[in-house]
């Protein structure tokens, strides 16, 4: 296939959502509306392609009935799944399992590795990232006697920060930020503490203390990332993370580029502004809230425009 694929979100409605994702040009079906699922294969959310002969098909119909689009990938699911989050109130403490236990506790789900990159956020915004407990009975005994403030570690963050998330990590996003998150593809996540909230029936959301506890690593292993930065042509690309999962990068053009995709796919999510990508003579226009995919073998094509965009392989 030589066109990218361009696929429509599906959205989330969030107790901690808000309005922020219009500004990616999106009609979100509430006031409260956290995510956008930009590509997803889950079961519970699917996106589909809205260009080309394969409009209308959803991306674990591609991943079925169409594998030469990823290179042939072997697997039972497509691995990864792209999110925008709009945080307008703090997300519930949790953490997520690794590939071994969900596949024993959560029906053969995968487990959940992530990242995300602060696409936006308001001043002295605040990610939990991490805790401080030096052993199991530690940790049980803190979240038992809610010691949250001795437990929890505050990072502040600001726009472009980037943070990889292994499972097994506690974690939170705060208020006033909006991230990007590639992760696994899975839905699997335990809650620790929701700050007592209580939804529009005056019900408290579902822990998920014992499962929290098994899964989570003790002590806490700081996952640091040394993003490496190169330029190509009117092309910026920083590298943040490559792992057993998923590698992602940050492009920043401003200008012209030419590009080889040369991996099995690219998962590409405009953030900022706008531009193009021609191949063979066809032009694709491309603006803030785009989600497109670079089939395998899809070649050598070119980029025009000031955006920024977030990519992701395996």
């Amino acid at each position: 296939m030589s066109e990218p694929l361009f696929f429509n979100p599906v959205f989330k409605d969030r107790i901690w959502g808000g309005t922020a994702l219009r500004s990616f040009g999106y009609e979100i079906p509430s006031e409260s509306t956290g995510e956008c699922w930009a590509f997803s294969a889950h079961p519970h959310g699917q996106s589909v392609v809205k260009n080309g002969p394969l409009a209308g098909k959803n991306l674990e119909q591609l991943w079925e009935n169409h594998r030469e689009l990823f290179g042939n990938m072997e697997g039972d699911r497509f691995p990864l799944l792209t999110k925008i989050l709009d945080a307008n109130q703090d997300l519930s403490v949790q953490v997520h399992p690794n590939d071994d236990y969900a596949k024993v506790h959560e029906n053969g789900e995968l487990g959940k590795t992530e990242c995300w990159y602060i696409i936006d956020c308001q001043d002295g915004a605040e990610i939990i990232f991490g805790h401080h407990a030096r052993t199991k009975d530690e940790l049980a005994a803190m979240i038992a006697e809610n010691r949250w403030d001795e437990l929890l570690n505050k990072v502040p963050v600001k726009k472009g920060d980037f943070f990889f998330v292994p499972s097994g990590t506690i974690h939170a996003i705060g208020e006033g930020i909006i991230i990007l998150e590639t992760q696994q593809n899975s839905d699997t996540t335990y809650r620790v503490y929701d700050y007592d909230r209580r939804d529009a029936e005056g019900n408290t959301r579902e822990l998920h203390i014992e499962q929290s506890i098994n899964v989570t690593t003790v002590p806490h292993q700081l996952a640091a990332t040394s993003p490496s930065v190169e330029q190509q042509g009117d092309i910026e690309i920083t590298s943040f993370v490559e792992c057993d999962y998923f590698t992602v990068e940050k492009w920043s053009l401003d200008g012209k580029a030419t590009k080889e995709q040369d991996q099995a796919f690219l998962l590409c999510s405009v953030i900022e502004g706008d531009g193009s990508l021609t191949k063979s003579g066809e032009e694709y226009a491309f603006q803030k809230g785009d989600h497109f995919l670079l089939p395998n073998k899809f070649g050598a094509f070119e980029l025009k425009g000031k955006a920024e965009l977030i990519v992701s392989f395996i």
